[in-house]
C-alpha cells in the first residue's frame, strides 16, 4: 500500500467547510483530484461545489458540539473508504473580557476548538495506524503561541489544542501518521466578520480590552494581508511533504508575533535559571 501522501487521489475529512480557509482547502483538494468529505453547518454554501465535482464531494451537516452526530458521520464516511488527510479547521471567537464572559461562551469555545478536534482526531487514529498511516492537520492560529487581551477563552481552546497535538504526534510518529499544527496570521477569511462579542462592562472599556474590542470592530479586513488561497495552497503541498514540520507558521504577521512571543519567552526563562536550580535537593 503507498504512503498516503504518495497516492495519485487522497481522501480528506474537512471540518468547518463552508467558507473561509475551510472552503478554499477544500476547492484546492477537489481541483488536485482528490475526493472530500466536508462537514458543515449550512450545506447549500457548498451546493456550487457539488455541482462542479459530483461525487468526489460529500458534504454533511453536523453539529460539532454534539460527538454523537459527530460519531455517525465519521462512521459513515470511513465505511466509504480509507481517508488520508483529516483538517480541524472549524472554529470561531468569542471577544471580551475574561469576567465578562458566559459559563456558557467559555464552554462552547472549549467544545469547538478543542474537544471536538480532540475526539475527531482520536476517530482516525486507529483506521490510519491500520491503513499504514495519514496526515492530520489542526488549522491552529497565531493565537496558538501569542496571547492578547479579549480573547482567553480562544488561547485557552487553540494553545490546549497545539499541547495535545504535540504530544499525539509523538504517540503515533512510529505508525507514519504525522500532525501539522497550521498557524495562521491575519487572513480575509471573513473571520472577523463573524467574531462574536460579550456585554460590554464600563471597567473594561478603557483599558486594553476596550481599545481591542474596539479596533476589531472596526477593522477593514483588506488590511490582512494573508490569502486564503495561498494558505490553502500551502497546507496542501505540506500535506505532501513526506515529513512535514509539526508547526507551519504562515503569514509575515504571524512569524514576527510568534519570534517575537517566544524570544521574550526564552528571555524570561533565562533569568530564573538559578532559581529553578535551587529548588533541587542538596546532596
Amino acid at each position: 500500500m503507498p504512503a498516503p501522501s504518495d497516492k495519485a487521489s487522497r481522501h480528506w475529512f474537512v471540518t468547518g467547510a463552508s467558507g473561509g480557509l475551510g472552503r478554499h482547502l477544500t476547492e484546492h483538494a477537489l481541483r488536485s483530484g482528490d475526493r472530500v468529505t466536508a462537514t458543515v453547518r449550512r450545506p447549500a454554501t457548498l451546493e456550487d461545489l457539488r455541482e462542479t465535482h459530483g461525487d468526489r464531494l460529500t458534504v454533511e451537516n453536523v453539529d460539532l458540539t454534539r460527538p454523537a452526530d459527530v460519531d455517525k458521520v465519521i462512521g459513515r464516511t470511513l465505511r466509504t473508504g480509507p481517508v488520508d488527510v483529516v483538517v480541524n479547521n472549524a472554529g470561531y471567537a468569542v471577544v471580551g473580557a475574561a469576567e465578562e464572559m458566559t459559563v456558557q461562551q467559555i464552554r462552547d469555545q472549549i467544545e469547538v476548538l478543542l474537544l471536538a478536534p480532540m475526539m475527531i482526531t482520536r476517530a482516525f487514529l486507529r483506521p490510519m495506524r491500520e491503513q499504514g498511516g495519514g496526515r492530520i492537520i489542526q488549522i491552529s492560529s497565531v493565537g496558538g503561541q501569542v496571547g492578547i487581551p479579549t480573547h482567553s477563552s480562544y488561547h485557552a481552546g487553540k494553545w490546549g489544542l497545539e499541547g495535545f497535538t504535540e504530544s499525539v504526534s509523538r504517540e503515533v510518529s512510529d505508525f507514519n501518521i504525522h500532525l501539522t499544527l497550521v498557524e495562521p496570521g491575519a487572513t480575509r477569511t471573513g473571520f472577523a466578520s463573524a467574531l462574536q462579542y460579550t456585554t460590554e462592562t464600563t471597567v473594561y472599556r478603557d483599558n486594553a480590552v476596550g481599545q481591542t474590542r474596539h479596533y476589531l470592530k472596526t477593522a477593514d479586513e483588506n488590511v490582512f494581508t494573508g490569502d486564503p488561497a495561498k494558505l490553502a495552497a500551502a497546507i496542501y503541498d505540506t500535506s505532501r511533504h513526506p515529513s512535514p514540520p509539526l508547526r507551519l507558521a504562515l503569514g509575515s504577521d504571524t512569524y514576527s508575533a510568534i519570534h517575537a512571543a517566544l524570544t521574550e519567552r526564552l528571555s524570561a526563562l533565562e533569568t530564573q535559571q538559578d532559581l529553578a536550580e535551587s529548588v533541587a535537593f542538596t546532596h
